[in-house]
């Protein structure tokens, strides 16, 4: 199998304005002087790993070790400090489902937008809303404004948009706890129909047993760096025996 995503020496630095202007005087003072407090925070530090096509990648760490960073450098969302990310081909990420809906418009309507978004056009989408709406379970609420929606309702339309096709590249973060029960096990069943069809999958979960159950290979990231690359039972269970 080659290699479809190939991350070599990626590093991310955000760089925050820790000025903080008491009163107004302050805020003058620091206006015209030029003073500010800049601090650096490295999120990532010179990560390199490749996956090839069809695998189900798991990655693993706690808050803060720089799991969603990555997968917005990947998905093209943060360009990085340093290094860089050579995909072979089409990304569909699921990271923070339902943020290019817009709450005034409707479900259907937002089918459109957020499908757009993802990269499908029209035609398409024309073709798939039934499925779409149906995958949803959102019933007469698809004619309703988004603003409307419960977040579990949201959530449910834009997983259903973005598993609408078989992506080459899914990216998934904590996603599969959208819903009630019955939705999540949808979602689950959804999930691996994709991987069983060849689609390549990075996956962020904090639930080792969803990691140990869908994932060939685990990557445990700590401190914005790489602790472990290895097969999922063995780098997981050195998780859990921290």
């Amino acid at each position: 199998m080659d290699n479809i995503i190939q991350v070599d020496h990626v590093s991310m630095v955000f760089r925050m304005d820790m000025s903080r202007p008491s009163g107004l005087k302050d805020w003058v003072m620091n206006f015209t002087t030029g003073k500010r407090d800049i601090q650096e925070f490295r999120a990532l530090q010179d990560i390199s790993f490749s996956v090839k096509r069809g695998e189900v990648v798991g990655i693993i760490g706690r808050n803060g070790s720089g799991k969603s960073t990555l997968l917005k450098i990947i998905s093209g969302i943060y360009k990085p400090t340093g290094g860089s990310v050579t995909l072979g081909g089409n990304v569909v990420p699921m990271l923070e489902l339902g943020s290019g809906f817009d709450p005034e418009l409707t479900g259907r309507e937002n089918i459109f937008l957020n499908g757009a978004i993802l990269g499908y056009t029209k035609e398409y989408l024309s073709r798939r809303q039934d499925d779409i709406i149906a995958f949803s379970e959102l019933g007469d609420f698809i004619n309703m404004p988004i603003k409307t929606y419960s977040s579990g309702m949201m959530m449910r339309l834009a997983f259903s948009v973005a598993t609408v096709v078989n992506p080459e590249i899914l990216i998934v973060d904590e996603i599969l706890s959208v819903g009630d029960e019955f939705f999540q096990k949808k979602s689950f069943a959804r999930m691996q129909e994709l991987m069983s069809g060849g689609t390549t999958v990075l996956f962020v979960s904090h639930s080792l047993p969803q990691i140990q159950e869908m994932c060939s290979r685990v990557i445990w990231l700590e401190n914005g760096g790489i602790r472990m690359n290895g097969e999922t039972n063995f780098v997981c269970a050195k998780y859990a025996a921290q």
